[in-house]
């Protein structure tokens, strides 16, 4: 394939693909925007309570990258009749797995909290706030399973208009509900959680009810006796990056714990950074779930040479798409941070680590976009494995020990993240250039 309609494939693939993973973020920057209004407390309890749901929906994370997988595998291989098995498996699994899990949760919601932060203002707020995120934790499940078919698919625009709907219920809601307008009672913090279950729940019907009419062609809710392999292959390629995503989840609690230390001041402060983030490297994670895709179509293909540079064609793109966007992180960060940050002391704290931010995120492209590319190929343990001790035995212990031992604050600790990420990104490199990889079947 030439080189300019590669990189035409990938935009094309991508860029509706990094507003499809937007979700997420979008919602913790609303309700960050929205509660600020509120104080550091609100604030505070905010981030607590969306880092302890993050930790809850890891655990069902998973299901999209294997969905997408297997949709993209069983399209590359011909067996078009039956590629949207993978989707009705995920729905299954969301209703035994997910619901009972958010049940679990919401009954041991306090206790949860109360690990992450002792001051009891911030413990109400942020108990409340995650009862109601971790109430849609099913629409969470099934949403994850709907985006796996159209990204498997390469049609992620269609999820991307279902989004559209969600997020604008979702902002208009949640004010209404925090500040009690248009009748509604007036909630504060919590309102913002309740805001974000009723949307979540709306978009995931609009959704079913288009993968219904699309994918009955190729499988979709047609049960075989015969299908347990689908729902084997499902599991092999989701339990791992779940757990990947359950101990990169909880690496963010530890984080924003060790940060406590320092004081309440400095966690609302990182809890704007993290989602600042986590927002920003969107992007990359959107190339490369283009790059699942497009590696694992290809290796189903029987074209190897091709996923190899697939990989890294995405890399480029996405590399030059977050130098961009992480500019006025560089340029003016007292202008970004004063939408989340009421305060001028709180504004001069963040600066330096905001830009550290901007630093770390353009280092990380590579590590995340040939995970992703792996995540495609069916190396889901591997990258499970090399993430999750470097991020609990390498940048969380030295995180502790920049921050609340040697009394570096914030920016030490955000200079071991940077640290932390360039070393990550040099592993995956490795790991992509040996092309092991190309040997897994799924």
């Amino acid at each position: 394939m030439p080189a300019t309609r590669r990189y035409i494939t990938i935009l094309s693939l991508g860029l509706p693909i990094i507003g499809g993973m937007l979700s997420q973020s979008v919602i913790n920057l609303v309700d960050a925007a929205l509660v600020g209004q509120l104080g550091a407390a609100a604030l505070a309890g905010v981030g607590i309570g969306s880092y302890a749901n993050f930790v809850a929906i890891s655990l069902i994370l998973g299901l999209s990258s294997g969905v997408q997988s297997l949709v993209a595998r069983r399209n590359g291989e011909g067996r078009h009749g039956e590629s949207a098995r993978p989707v009705h498996w995920g729905i299954f699994i969301s209703f035994v797995y997910a619901l009972p899990l958010s049940i679990l949760f919401i009954t041991q919601s306090e206790y949860l909290i109360n690990l992450l932060n002792n001051a009891p203002a911030v413990q109400e707020i942020a108990s409340e706030y995650f009862d109601y995120r971790t109430a849609a934790m099913l629409a969470i499940g099934l949403n994850l399973s709907f985006r796996g078919w159209w990204n498997g698919t390469q049609r992620p625009v269609i999820y991307v208009k279902v989004l559209l709907l969600t997020h604008l219920l979702n902002i208009a809601v949640s004010y209404a509900l925090i500040f009690g307008h248009f009748g509604l009672p007036r909630m504060g913090a919590p309102g913002a959680g309740l805001g974000t279950a009723i949307a979540l729940y709306t978009g995931c019907i609009a959704n079913a009810l288009l993968v219904w009419r699309d994918a009955r062609q190729a499988g979709f809710m047609r049960w075989r006796r015969q299908s347990s392999s689908a729902i084997i292959s499902l599991l092999r390629l989701s339990i791992p990056h779940s757990l990947q995503q359950l101990l990169f989840a909880l690496a963010i609690c530890a984080l924003i714990w060790i940060v406590g230390y320092l004081g309440t001041q400095e966690q609302a402060v990182a809890h704007v950074l993290i989602n600042l983030a986590l927002f920003l490297i969107l992007p990359a994670v959107g190339f490369g779930v283009a790059a699942t895709s497009l590696v694992s179509h290809a290796l189903g293909a029987g074209n190897t040479r091709g996923a190899y540079r697939w990989g890294w064609a995405v890399w480029r793109t996405a590399l030059v798409v977050v130098a961009l966007l992480s500019l006025p992180l560089w340029l003016i960060p007292e202008t970004v941070l004063g939408v989340f940050l009421q305060s001028e002391a709180l504004i001069q704290k963040a600066t330096l680590p905001l830009q550290l931010t901007a630093a770390g995120i353009c280092v990380d492209v590579a590590g995340i976009v040939f995970t992703q590319a792996l995540l495609g190929a069916g190396a889901n343990r591997t990258v499970l494995l090399i993430s999750s001790l470097g991020q609990w035995f390498f940048f969380l212990p030295l995180a502790w020990l920049m921050g609340p031992v040697l009394g570096f604050g914030l920016v030490g600790i955000w200079w071991v993240q940077l640290l932390y990420r360039a070393l990550s990104s040099l592993v995956f490199i490795h790991i992509w250039k040996t092309r092991k990889w190309i040997h897994i079947t799924i």
